[in-house]
């Protein structure tokens, strides 16, 4: 786990609420304190849609932030900043399947639960946090430490100053 603090908000925000940059990640939960607190369950109601949106979309069990980002955007503009806002976001399976393959390390992508993206603004300051969850228990970090480069190396192609703390 490493925590980032972002040094150009406005940028990152720009990139999040506005941009693409987080638009395949899938969201796990959001939560947005403007007037009022806003909390956002990443999972998808299946019974929302039909079958076939279901096959056609590739609708897995949690939203994409492409899908809720509109939303969030809605929620935040405006003259005033928000009090605070907070975002979990997940690799997709299929994202997390291609990152363990390009890093060659010896874990199967059913034996991770998720790899983490934790986005929190409060009191001015916004961090970007990793996570891992795995299924099954490890002293090894090596998984962890090359989540942690890929975040760093996410962000730096993104144009996004930070600094770690």
């Amino acid at each position: 786990m490493v925590a980032l603090k972002v040094e150009d908000i406005r940028q990152f925000t720009s990139c999040l609420f506005i941009g693409n940059m987080f638009d395949r990640f899938l969201v796990r939960e959001a939560e947005i304190v403007t007037f009022s607190t806003f909390h956002i369950d990443g999972k998808v109601r299946r019974d929302y849609y039909t079958e076939e949106e279901l096959e056609e979309k590739k609708i897995g069990e949690l939203s994409a932030w492409e899908a809720v980002k509109p939303v969030c955007y809605a929620l935040i503009k405006g003259k005033k900043l928000p009090g605070s806002f907070r975002m979990v976001f997940q690799l997709s399976p299929g994202q997390t399947e291609k990152f363990l393959e390009g890093r060659q390390l010896p874990v199967k992508a059913e034996q991770i639960s998720g790899l983490y993206v934790n986005v929190r603004y409060e009191e001015g300051k916004l961090y970007c946090v990793t996570g891992t969850s795995v299924k099954f228990f490890t002293l090894d970090k090596t998984l962890e430490n090359e989540w942690d480069e890929t975040v760093k190396e996410f962000l730096r192609k993104n144009k996004i100053p930070c600094i770690e703390e």
